[in-house]
């Protein structure tokens, strides 16, 4: 019998006897989250990161909790804004809506690339979303969100080798409840939504909500003349909650969300001397030269997002006394079509940039959960992954491609060459290179399955202290396939074929006479040099230097030409070398000590490993490995211009060393912790202006220090800080897309990050409440990538990031229900690029993506 058989069997079971209470993973029970969000202080709060239900203070993990409250107060609107209550985690959006990317302690990586999968595992309601296309501020009944930090595949599996980002919603409740929300801000910023919540009957309850979210784009296509980086995106949530017996409750879930906006602008931040002639090509200014931050682009067509999101889950918990038996069943899609003018010019040069993506994921976990009186418990669980990818890419290039590779070659040359001269040289006919329309047509496939086993042992050996110890065994593995076809008729030639020595010849000559101060295009000038007594001896050189390198690939005159032949032919697989499977397996373990200082300090340590699977390259920059290329030839499938790179990054495997302490006093609470942290194999994902390299590192690491803290000085005061402190290098990196790049900082990881916040409740006569809420963000300067391709390391090296952004709100509560508040996130206006890249088939120019401006708004709020 199948793994897969065995945990439908148990999810039957569940439904088919009668059941538990909400154990794991599962909301703490509404009334006490409502009483740690009224007092919305200290440790006291309810967490779920063990798959327990436990207060913050007695979890042994270090983990952060962000409840509704304070996300409504601080205004955060989705995922990307979670960053500055929490330092530890990174959040960047890139090209497109559905791609957003998490790092926690500077680690993880994703997002941009369907094959990779995210080292940062996103959990709502215990459901693992596989892609980062979910923002939490549109979610109407959000409970608390929870960032667990470091390695949690013990009991997360493969997707938790950096952290966990845990949300929460509440459950339906049997008395009749909800909410309605309206918001207007600047950019004509509109944002509605509400949930309803209430019994069917003794036995059964539902809730429903709803949400609509639309701006107005806060950049300006001066090209086209319209707004850019709108939003445009709605849902809707159900769900009913089966209540029949003290034992069983089950809980269904469904969702769909809808994304349709134009995203994400990127601004010239180095122009380099293409620049020229785009602007030429535009008949105008195609970039806003060396000003990311004006918000103004020039495009020549509207990039588009059309992403829908939907799916569904059933949790059934059964209690069986001392035992709870808890099972999630789910199933989502992910559907994305999306265009991006991908060389962020006026100039038409690539022409479309497209990718239909559709994701489709299945998951069921089963846990059974101990709660024996005695000194131990324990908690054991299987979980099953099976996920399909298909995606399509097209890339093409547009009417303006050709005339800018003519200008690039023409001024590379000298003039002594054209795009037209080369396809006569060359054999090609005639307006074949270059030409509108041609491209690469790209399909991937890639189909995923997983499962696992999992477990975790409490022993209590006194009082206060707690042993624990959790493994996680897992089992990955990955088909993949591709059908790519190039049409770029240029890319398709080798300009090292023997056929063309003749021609190669001709410029090796035409090269030396020029150093000679001789036109080789005027045959007079050239037959007066080499019949002049005192020159014919040097042309007579000249000449057998050109006979002998003709056919030398490191003399080849035409090497500077194979920058543009990007897109060439691609090998396909599977083939007859190259199987595409991946087959890994892992165990990962952890062991903990948690001890009662005092009834309000907790200490504990930790060590845990973590383990993320293969992830494959689905994108035109897959190639074979160096040490298939033999093989490859001798099978006869190489391909004109084939090189090495990657198909896939192999596993990473990760560790982490921790000690930390939990305090809760009357009038203030605190969570420090000190580690050490370490990826070996860490998978870096470097775009290349075109497409993505994948490679491993040998090991990143880092010693880190987080500390997390509230006092509340006066009644109604209540201030917090948060801390990160990250000292991180990669010990070994030899073959990154930049060299070895070993004893070097990651790029990206800022060393001190921090938090600091302030909220003062007022309360008048008659229980009317004021409530006044700022925070600041802070990131130190940091470089904000390893290396950028075809340009110098000092480029990169100089150019940095640094956050400063101050947010706040003041919300007044009326004892009705109805609340009103105005609301600022970024009030200075602070600017920084969130990354940078190569600009695409621009050598020397860089582009990035600029942060978000000022948004500012009021809001309206009716809870009954």
């Amino acid at each position: 019998m199948t793994l897969r058989n065995i945990l439908l069997g148990a999810t039957m079971l569940c439904a088919a006897t009668t059941p538990a209470f909400a154990y794991a993973q599962d909301a703490a029970p509404a009334d006490d989250t409502a009483t740690a969000n009224d007092a919305d202080y200290g440790n006291e709060i309810i967490v779920t990161a063990s798959k327990r239900s436990q207060t913050l203070q007695d979890t042994p993990i270090a983990v952060s909790v962000t409840s509704a409250a304070d996300i409504e107060n601080a205004a955060i609107r989705d995922l990307i804004d979670l960053q500055s209550a929490v330092p530890s985690l990174r959040v960047s959006q890139l090209q497109s809506s559905a791609n957003t990317n998490f790092i926690i302690r500077g680690f993880g990586n994703g997002a941009n690339n369907a094959g990779i999968e995210p080292s940062v595992g996103v959990f709502i309601d215990g459901v693992y979303r596989s892609r980062s296309a979910a923002q939490i501020g549109d979610l109407p009944n959000l409970e608390r969100v929870e960032v667990l930090r470091g390695p949690q595949s013990t009991l997360f599996g493969k997707n938790a080798s950096a952290g966990v980002i845990s949300i929460v919603t509440q459950k339906p409740q049997y008395e009749f409840g909800g909410a309605i929300e309206a918001s207007y801000g600047n950019y004509d910023a509109i944002t509605v939504k509400g949930n309803i919540t209430g019994p069917i009957s003794d036995t059964v309850a539902f809730s429903l909500a709803g949400n609509y979210n639309r701006r107005d784009g806060y950049a300006r296509d001066l090209n086209l003349d319209t707004d850019v980086n709108d939003r445009n995106r709605w849902g809707v949530r159900g769900q009913l909650l089966f209540e029949p017996t003290d034992a069983l409750s089950i809980r269904l879930i469904g969702d769909y969300d809808k994304i349709d906006e134009n995203c994400c602008i990127a601004g010239n931040v180095i122009a380099g001397p293409t620049v020229a002639i785009t602007n030429a090509l535009a008949g105008g200014p195609s970039v806003d030269a060396n000003n990311p931050f004006s918000y103004n682009v020039y495009n020549n067509f509207l990039s588009t997002n059309e992403i829908e999101n939907y799916g569904g889950s059933a949790q059934i918990d059964y209690d069986l006394g001392k035992l709870a038996l808890t099972s999630i069943t789910a199933y989502r899609e992910v559907r994305a079509n999306t265009n991006q003018d991908s060389d962020f010019t006026s100039a038409d040069l690539i022409g479309q940039n497209s990718q239909q993506l559709g994701i489709d994921t299945w998951t069921q976990e089963v846990r059974l959960t101990s709660d024996f009186d005695g000194p131990i418990n324990f908690l054991l669980g299987g979980y099953y992954f099976n996920e399909k990818i298909k995606q399509k890419n097209d890339i093409r290039f547009g009417e303006d491609f050709r005339p800018y590779g003519n200008a690039l070659i023409q001024a590379a040359s000298g003039g002594a060459l054209s795009v037209p001269a080369l396809e006569a040289a060359l054999g090609a006919p005639s307006g074949s290179f270059f030409r509108e329309g041609d491209g690469l047509d790209e399909a991937y496939r890639l189909k995923n399955t997983a499962w696992s086993i999992f477990g975790t042992v409490d022993f209590e050996v006194t009082d206060r202290l707690t042993l624990s110890a959790g493994a996680n065994y897992t089992q990955d593995r990955k088909k993949f396939a591709t059908n790519v076809i190039s049409t770029d008729t240029f890319s398709g030639i080798d300009l090292n074929d023997p056929a063309f020595a003749g021609f190669r010849n001709q410029l090796l000559l035409g090269g030396a006479l020029q150093q000679a101060g001789v036109n080789p295009n005027d045959p007079a000038a050239v037959f007066a040099f080499a019949t002049n007594p005192a020159t014919a001896a040097t042309f007579q050189a000249f000449q057998a230097f050109a006979n002998a390198n003709q056919n030398n690939p490191a003399a080849n005159p035409l090497n500077g030409l194979k920058p543009f032949q990007f897109l060439p032919p691609f090998l396909n697989l599977p083939n007859s070398v190259e199987p595409g499977k991946t087959s890994d397996n892992d165990l990962a373990w952890s062991v903990r000590a948690s001890y009662e200082l005092t009834d309000t300090v907790n200490v504990y340590a930790t060590y845990a490993t973590g383990f993320k699977a293969s992830s494959v390259n689905l994108s035109r920059d897959s190639r074979p490995l160096a040490s298939d290329l033999a093989a490859i030839g001798a099978a006869g499938l190489a391909t004109p211009n084939l090189v090495s790179g990657s198909r896939f990054a192999a596993p990473e495997e990760s560790e982490v060393y921790e000690v930390g302490l939990k305090a809760n006093w009357s009038v203030a609470a605190l969570n420090l912790a000190a580690f050490k942290q370490s990826i070996k194999g860490f998978q870096s994902n470097i775009f290349t202006g075109t497409g993505f390299a994948l490679a491993n590192a040998g090991k990143q690491s880092t010693w880190g220090v987080e500390f997390d803290g509230s006092v509340r000085p006066v009644d109604g005061l209540n201030l917090t800080l948060a801390v990160t402190w990250l000292d991180p290098k990669y010990d070994s990196f030899i073959n990154s897309a930049f060299g070895d790049i070993s004893g070097t900082m990651p790029a990206g990881i800022p060393e001190l990050t921090m938090a600091a916040g302030g909220t003062y409740t007022h309360e008048f006569a008659g229980g009317t409440k004021a409530i006044f809420h700022v925070d600041y963000h802070y990131e130190s300067p940091v470089q904000i990538v390893e290396g950028l391709t075809g340009l110098p390391a000092s480029v990169a090296q100089n150019l940095k990031r640094e956050v400063n952004q101050l947010n706040a709100s003041f919300t007044v509560a009326l004892t009705n229900g109805f609340e009103l508040g105005v609301w600022g996130r970024n009030l200075t206006n602070a600017t920084y690029l969130t990354t940078i890249f190569p600009a695409v088939a621009q050598a020397g120019s860089v582009s990035g993506y600029p942060n978000q401006p000022r948004t500012y708004g009021v809001t309206g709020r009716f809870k009954f």
